[in-house]
């Protein structure tokens, strides 16, 4: 909030001194300075003129900028210099400076400062203290600025981290090399990722303590710890972001899809299925946009834990929202998998119905995808002709 402190503008008036003795007009010079009004800030409106009557005439008048800098060429010699607003009148000034000279080939530096002490003193009482209360404002308002500066460094920060823990097994192959062993390379994953969630975790602990109103310092807290495995800390720090978002003026669908979903793949990881689909249904209600994202991210997780009927619904529920996504119907297979028998006449596996049709559909639309061998090796196991209506692209000519 700007407050407007006008009483030093217009009922602020220096008698004038008496006339200085004119100089001559040639050679040259320049002259330039910055001014500062009484609240420390930049004057951006008004002029400075340069007498040498003693303020009575101008015998140059430099407007200043929106910087609060002013500058000119003039005369050699000796002024005195005047601020005036705008709206001050001929006979008067808000401030002034006295012999300031001005040497033939060179430019002069010479500031106004509205803010020292001996001015404010001047001052009415009441502009004093409207004064001092702006500025106690203005310093609240620069300090929380910082604040919030330093949070979003470290909010970058940690989004980075987050993007580098997801790239945490192709970065332990590119440390290690691709012939290392998976168990090398499987440790090397954790202790990258562990890295970086805890890298994440300790500056959210911080921020949250500095500014706990923000939800998205929650949300990030949330999903560090979720990494770390903390998951009652993680759950809390969830439901903190949606506590706070829900009770801002302006709920922000981005940080509840990602608390909601967070809780979601917490609830999936420690079991608690109808949890876990009532968190990603409401992360992909707050946030449409993502929805298929959160939907599918659903069906992983539970693949992850081995959960195959929690896999196949939320790979169905996905599939609503985004059918074209192949990775759906090989998570939906899979999970399908989990009930197949084998037919000891033919030595051939039987698939549960809706099996077969989720791996053709993957194939369909991923005919050459990462895991299109081993969907075919599946369909022939079980005397499935695989087909699929994918088309080589022409060749450029």
């Amino acid at each position: 909030m700007k407050r407007t402190i006008s009483l030093w503008v217009g009922l602020l008036a220096f008698a004038l001194l008496p006339a200085l003795a004119q100089q001559p007009t040639v050679p040259m010079g320049k002259i330039h300075g910055h001014v500062i009004n009484p609240t420390g800030a930049a004057q951006t409106t008004g002029n400075v003129s340069l007498s040498v009557d003693g303020g009575h005439t101008a015998k140059y008048t430099l407007q200043v900028d929106t910087n609060g800098d002013y500058q000119g060429e003039v005369a050699a010699g000796k002024y005195m210099l005047i601020f005036r607003q705008p709206d001050t009148p001929p006979d008067k000034m808000v401030d002034s400076v006295s012999a300031v000279t001005v040497v033939a080939g060179q430019d002069v530096a010479q500031d106004f400062d509205m803010s020292r002490k001996d001015f404010i003193d001047k001052l009415p009482p009441e502009t004093q203290k409207a004064l001092a209360e702006l500025k106690q404002h203005n310093a609240e308002a620069i300090k929380a600025n910082e604040v919030i500066k330093n949070l979003n460094a470290d909010l970058r920060l940690c989004t980075q981290d987050i993007k580098d823990a997801d790239a945490a097994r192709n970065t332990a192959i590119q440390q290690l090399g691709a012939t290392a062993a998976k168990a090398d390379i499987d440790a090397k994953e954790n202790e990258i990722k562990a890295a970086k969630y805890k890298e994440v975790e300790t500056l959210m602990l911080k921020d949250t303590a500095a500014k706990p109103d923000a939800s998205i310092l929650w949300a990030q807290l949330g999903q560090a710890q979720s990494g770390l495995k903390e998951y009652d800390a993680a759950e809390a720090s969830f439901k903190k972001s949606l506590e706070i978002d829900n009770a801002s003026k302006k709920p922000n669908g981005v940080i509840q899809g990602m608390a909601e979903s967070g809780l979601g793949e917490i609830y999936a990881r420690t079991g608690k299925i109808p949890e876990a689909n009532a968190a990603y249904d409401a992360a992909a209600k707050v946030n449409p946009p993502q929805a298929g994202s959160y939907l599918r991210n659903e069906a992983v997780i539970f693949f992850q834990v081995g959960n195959g009927d929690a896999q196949v619904a939320a790979a169905d529920e996905a599939i609503k929202v985004d059918p074209n996504q192949a990775l759906l119907y090989y998570l939906k297979g899979q999970g399908l998998i989990q009930k197949s028998t084998f037919d000891p006449k033919t030595k051939m596996i039987v698939l549960p119905p809706g099996c077969a049709e989720a791996y053709h559909k993957y194939l369909d639309l991923a005919p050459t995808g990462l895991y299109a061998a081993e969907v075919q090796g599946i369909l022939q196991q079980a005397g499935q002709k695989v087909e699929t209506t994918y088309k080589a692209p022409k060749a450029k000519k």
